[in-house]
């Protein structure tokens, strides 16, 4: 398990193990939703997200949500999350099930105990999140059932300043949600971004860390990206509406960015 932040720029060892790689991305570009789920509520599967929110310094807006959405993606790409590694079966439950995922603010003492629950830590800027191995919502780890799901807010503007670091997220303009619950959202979409990239492209990403770039989408954006999404050149997460916003809206929508989609001469 990881005990330090692994910033977008750390390179990930993509080809050591490239047979389970292979399947790691063929799970993900083959992902449709999930089954029902079970009778009992304990047994809900979900990945607890955990955002690193200090007190005294709160990190920028954007940069938590670009770690949040790269932690998911390392996860689901990490080697330990396929073959017989140790988290490939809670990673394959979960994804065949509704896919479930619980945004948890945590701090100081809590925010380092969590680097000891089994997940993957990214780091961009300013900000810091773990994505936790999924499993039964009755048998959340206490070191993470403990943390808070709500006090997650935090004010600024996805506005992408700086040049695309990999696939664009595009947050829709019509929907409020709490940073938790879009933390959750954009998480999501690192997952179906992955769907725009064949094999070798997918394994350049991870390599570098899974960045993303989480922007707010004007009314302009939005029209074009649905259109994108209808014809196949980005995809778009619609959310189950367990949580703040109606079954089925669509929240986030990924493409590449322009240069990951310019071919060199």
């Amino acid at each position: 398990m990881d005990s330090e932040p692994v910033d977008v720029s750390e390179a990930h060892d993509a080809e050591a193990r490239p047979s389970t790689f292979a399947e790691r991305y063929d799970r993900l570009v083959g992902y449709v939703g999930g089954h029902s789920d079970p009778e009992d509520p304990r047994q809900v599967l979900a990945m607890q997200m955990v955002l690193h929110i200090p007190k005294a310094e709160q990190p920028d807006r954007t940069d938590l949500l670009n770690a949040a959405a790269s932690a998911v993606a390392l996860l689901c790409l990490d080697e330990r999350s396929g073959g017989d590694g140790p988290w490939a079966g809670p990673m394959d439950a979960w994804c065949d099930a509704r896919i479930r995922k619980i945004a948890r603010r945590a701090r100081g003492a809590h925010w380092e105990a969590a680097q000891d629950v089994p997940g993957v830590t990214a780091g961009c800027g300013t900000a810091s999140a773990r994505a936790i191995v999924p499993g039964p919502v009755g048998e959340t780890d206490k070191r993470i059932a403990r943390l808070q799901i709500g006090g997650t807010e935090i004010s600024g503007e996805a506005a992408g300043s700086q040049a695309p670091a990999g696939p664009l997220l595009w947050v829709n303009p019509t929907l409020e949600m709490t940073v938790g619950k879009l933390a959750a959202q954009v998480g999501h979409a690192s997952m179906l971004a992955v769907k725009l990239m064949d094999r070798d492209q997918a394994a350049q990403w991870f390599s570098a860390g899974c960045p993303v770039s989480v922007r707010d989408a004007s009314r302009s954006d939005w029209d074009r990206l649905l259109t994108a999404d209808a014809d196949g050149t980005a995809v778009a997460v619609r959310d189950a509406g367990f949580t703040e916003i109606a079954p089925g809206s669509v929240t986030v929508i990924a493409e590449t960015s322009r240069a990951a989609r310019t071919t060199p001469d």
